[in-house]
């Protein structure tokens, strides 16, 4: 379980750290910061697959990506105008996350700009620090691996160690020197990493991959664009450790949910009181598809360390958010799960599974806010069961609504 996600320098997440539980929900208003959120969430995904350059590249480049304000916002608030300011700092993009075991930071810059420097890719944006650290927060004596600019080491019974070449700007020490027997800090981090799940919405139109019959093979995991639907389903019903069936009954009124076989193609039927046939996946509406598909999706059989889900809500009838909140919390009960919305149907609906999690309660918590904060800040790597985190624009800079001094989770990003 991961306790705090920090961010600095991303798009209008100037500096924020999120506090995390077990169920996590980021709500706020349109333009607050929410999608920044997500996104800095799927870079540091992407750090242990290898492709966070790659992906800030198709954002636009980093100089795109970075905050366009000041560095600081202190002056700002006393003259009520944000103005231009000499930079102090070197330009940094910096995300981290860290729970009660291990956590993880990467920094990311500009290379050397420089007359002397002749090439194309002045713009492009290059590793210049990454931390692997024991416990909350980084600090000399919990570092396990790091890198600065080239060159890595990693701690060891005899002090530091070098690695045996030097990194290039743009790949990660996690994909470099992940290594079971020879650096298992890395290695369980970058898999950590890659274990982490989205969804960002479903299709489904006419032409949506869920639509059409598959090959059937089991599948433990619903695949991002929904194609084999199917397959999860059946992969699910036949674990038999969840009651789809009960799922969607309370979902249809009583409907029935069968996976239909015709030459190795699987497709999903949907037996409604009152119909006389099931309907199946090309027949169903788009509401009812998006259902099956978020059943799908957080009723795995093999759950992820963090599953992340984008706005689920998303054209979904305000009837089907209770059930859709029975799913959430069933997932949250064998997994960390982190929820962005702006619905407060769904965040209502939660608030009954989780007493204290509702739209009309204060941020950062439950009825037991002020106890559950300070542990935050004073315990690094305390998750709760859950966190209500609203997100706020104060000048252009995303802020977390009610974080004051005791509030705000510890972190350090250290200096390059």
């Amino acid at each position: 379980m991961y306790s705090v996600l920090a961010v600095a320098g991303y798009r209008s997440l100037r500096d924020v750290r999120v506090p995390l539980g077990r169920l996590t929900v980021v709500t706020g208003a349109n333009g607050s910061g929410k999608s920044n959120l997500y996104r800095a969430l799927r870079l540091l995904a992407d750090c242990g697959q290898g492709r966070v350059v790659a992906s800030l590249a198709r954002e636009g480049g980093l100089s795109s990506a970075l905050w366009a304000g000041p560095e600081t916002l202190g002056g700002a608030h006393r003259i009520g105008r944000v103005e231009g300011t000499r930079r102090s700092e070197p330009v940094s993009l910096r995300l981290g996350v860290a729970g009660e075991e291990h956590g993880y930071l990467v920094d990311l810059g500009l290379p050397p700009q420089t007359p002397a420097t002749a090439s194309y890719f002045l713009r492009d944006p290059e590793i210049k620090r990454e931390a692997v650290f024991g416990g909350g927060v980084l600090r000399p004596a919990t570092t396990q691996a790091r890198r600065r600019f080239a060159r890595m080491e990693r701690r060891t019974d005899e002090g530091w160690e070098a690695g045996e070449v030097d990194l290039p700007p743009h790949r990660s020490m996690l994909t470099e020197y992940a290594d079971p027997a020879a650096a298992p800090e890395l290695w369980a981090m970058r898999a950590q990493l890659r274990a982490w799940r989205f969804y960002d919405g479903f299709r489904a139109d006419v032409d949506a991959p869920a639509r059409t019959p598959r090959v059937g093979t089991r599948t433990p995991v619903l695949a991002d664009d929904g194609a084999d639907l199917a397959a999860a389903l059946a992969t699910i019903l036949e674990d038999g450790r969840s009651p789809v069936e009960e799922y969607v009954a309370e979902a249809f009124d009583g409907a029935r949910l069968s996976i239909v076989e015709t030459g190795g193609l699987f497709d999903v039927a949907l037996q409604q009181p009152g119909m006389l046939r099931g309907l199946r996946a090309a027949e169903l509406s788009d509401g009812t598809l998006r259902y099956l598909l978020w059943l799908a999706a957080l009723l795995t059989p093999e759950p992820p360390p963090l599953m992340v889900l984008n706005e689920p809500e998303t054209s979904l009838h305000p009837s089907l958010l209770v059930p859709l909140a029975r799913l959430v919390a069933e997932a949250a009960r064998r997994t960390q799960v982190l929820v962005v919305t702006h619905s407060a149907v769904l965040l209502d609906a939660l608030g009954g599974r989780f007493p204290g999690l509702r739209s009309g309660s204060a941020p950062l918590g439950g009825d037991d806010e002020a106890v559950d904060a300070v542990d935050a800040a004073a315990r690094p790597g305390v998750v709760t069961d859950h966190r209500l985190i609203e997100l706020v624009k104060d000048l252009g800079e995303t802020r977390v609504l009610g974080q004051g001094l005791l509030t705000t989770p510890t972190w350090e990003w250290g200096r390059r």
